[in-house]
């Protein structure tokens, strides 16, 4: 039988709301910082065991209803040999920012099985180990991806991308197709090696105007989502701060929309409509506080999605570092017995 989660996507009956959690696998597990010790984040995504290992332990620990593939949205762009590192604290950051046409050269097609053979891989060997659970593959968005190549890294503002795109809006769409091709192939290597749902990571859109949006970013996005049709799994896309473009997002061809806690999530679901699935959206920061104010906070999201088809339980972003792992606990036991009396 298909499962709990992808039904939910494919906005199919449920017995209850499925539950996972964006970073799930992380910096609160005192087993993750462990392997930390030893290892860097891009080593741990460039390892299949040890991939399959962390991406494995809030599966045990939590029994969330999906798995999602320990990774990082750089994968891609570091295995077709842009120079960048994750650096603690800070994030991405590229040694050669990419701001004009002939940049745009170092953007070369990936070929999945030659430059990242170990994605493939850690996907294989977790749908083995995983049995009923589904895996969640992922990849950052364009936009976001073009932040980071653009920027040089983590930005408060995005001046120089945003400059790029009204500046030299051919150049940003040739830069935006780039990476929609290499997110493409990406995700389909993540597909075709077992993934039974693809998260689109577009992190950074809500930066933008919802006319900016409209006119520079959706249209690819709408290419995108086209060209994911034909591997036949759900696709979800996530943004944050993206109140604003919840309409034009749920244009873009996605089945399920994620949306982050600065929105109601009853307005949300309005918004997007009734033939998208929704995924969120607690605060993270509610993990810290008192057990019973989470519990409100959870139930009322549940209240709201009451009797509307397709809502995956989520946070409106990643797993605080500071959460306490009995916290995920309780709230995936919430969750469930919530749901199950609705």
């Amino acid at each position: 039988m298909t499962s709990l989660f992808v039904r939910a996507c494919e906005r199919q009956e449920v017995e209850r709301t499925p539950v996972w959690f964006m970073r799930q696998a992380g910096r609160y597990q005192p087993e993750y910082r462990q392997l930390r010790k030893r290892l860097s984040l891009l080593d741990i995504c460039e390892r299949p065991d040890v991939c399959t290992e962390v991406t494995l332990l809030p599966v045990r620990q939590l029994e969330v209803d999906a798995a999602i593939l320990f990774s990082d949205i750089t994968v891609p762009l570091r295995a077709i040999g842009i120079g960048l590192d994750i650096v603690e604290n800070v994030g991405p950051v590229v040694a050669e920012p990419l701001r004009s046409a002939e940049d745009l050269g170092r953007l070369r097609t990936l070929v999945p099985e030659e430059d990242e053979p170990y994605v493939a891989a850690a996907v294989r060997q977790l749908v083995g180990e995983l049995g009923p659970v589904p895996l969640i593959g992922f990849a950052g968005g364009p936009f976001t991806l073009a932040s980071y190549l653009v920027e040089g890294g983590p930005s408060r503002n995005y001046r120089r991308l945003k400059g790029l795109m009204w500046q030299d809006p051919s150049l940003f769409h040739a830069l935006m197709e780039r990476l929609a091709d290499l997110t493409e192939g990406h995700l389909a290597a993540q597909a075709n090696a077992g993934a039974a749902a693809l998260q689109i990571f577009d992190s950074w859109i809500g930066c933008l105007s919802p006319a900016d949006y409209r006119r520079h970013v959706l249209p690819v996005m709408q290419d995108l989502f086209g060209r994911l049709k034909a591997l036949r799994v759900p696709t979800i896309y996530f943004g944050v701060e993206t109140a604003g473009l919840l309409e034009a997002m749920a244009g873009a061809g996605a089945d399920v929309i994620g949306v982050d806690w600065r929105v109601s999530i009853g307005d949300a679901a309005a918004r997007i409509g009734h033939e998208l699935a929704i995924q969120g959206n607690l605060d993270p920061a509610l993990l810290l506080a008192p057990s019973d104010e989470t519990a409100q906070a959870a139930k009322a999201i549940l209240r709201a999605m009451s009797g509307r088809r397709g809502h995956i339980f989520n946070l409106g972003h990643g797993v605080l570092p500071e959460t306490p792992p009995d916290a995920l606990r309780r709230l995936v036991e919430i969750v469930r017995q919530e749901s199950l009396d609705a």
